[in-house]
């Protein structure tokens, strides 16, 4: 009798372990901000994104803000970001997650508009070229593409922004190129100053915006960029990560 209940005992054990072990969310850290250095060091992993005909650079800086160490971004008719390099495969993990503040919006961001593409916070997420996963003519255009810019060439970008009048959750082409979808996260001012926490899966934003399967994640980014409209952006980024579920 007693060894039949602690036969019972161990598999329900092993049972619950299974379930348990089935059950476990991955998690990938992408910006552990909170847990960085205080101070105008980029925190680990992540490094300036310039571009070759902008002069002018967002301001980043690893500050406190109620107690928890964040990224602030001031943006004075600017622009860059702060890059990490990171291989993510969204089959198994798709889910992105950050939280982020806008003390303002850009009063003349247009999504539409080459003269507009400016936004108080972007997290722009970048796509590894695989031939495997690309139709003829965007393998056709990459391939030009990457004449003029180089072998590092994405494939493919997303960028998750915070706008000042377009819906939420509106997907369009990038006002230079199609090889960039912008989504609408947050629109207009009924948030700024406040933090807001964000989730996307990742996975099928890319289905949507693109219409094909998605490749690796290359790269993370954010960014607060003013250079277009001439306007002035302070921005906060908190912690950056992936998830299973």
């Amino acid at each position: 009798m007693w060894l039949t209940t602690l036969q019972h005992g161990f598999f329900s054990t092993l049972i619950l372990l299974s379930i348990s072990s089935a059950n476990a969310q991955e998690i990938i850290e992408v910006g552990k901000f909170s847990a960085a250095g205080e101070g105008k060091t980029p925190p680990t992993g992540w490094e300036p994104l310039t571009f070759p005909k902008i002069s002018k650079h967002t301001h980043y800086e690893l500050v406190k803000d109620s107690g928890i160490l964040v990224v602030k971004a001031i943006s004075e008719a600017a622009a860059s970001g702060l890059t990490h390099n990171i291989a993510i495969d969204l089959n198994k993990t798709p889910i992105l997650h950050w939280r982020w503040k806008a003390d303002d919006v850009i009063q003349k961001s247009d999504v539409t508009r080459k003269e507009g593409d400016d936004y108080a916070a972007r997290i722009y997420i970048t796509f590894a070229y695989e031939p495997d996963k690309v139709s003829f003519g965007k393998k056709f255009k990459y391939n030009a593409g990457k004449l003029l810019f180089g072998s590092e060439l994405p494939i493919g970008a997303i960028n998750y922004i915070w706008e000042s009048k377009t819906p939420i959750d509106t997907i369009v082409d990038n006002a230079y190129t199609d090889f960039v979808k912008m989504i609408v996260v947050e629109s207009g001012t009924e948030k700024a100053g406040q933090w807001v926490k964000e989730s996307r899966n990742v996975y099928e934003d890319y289905k949507k915006a693109f219409g094909e399967e998605p490749s690796m994640i290359s790269g993370v980014a954010i960014m607060t960029d003013t250079d277009n409209t001439g306007e002035t952006a302070t921005a906060y980024y908190g912690d950056i990560y992936f998830s299973s579920e």
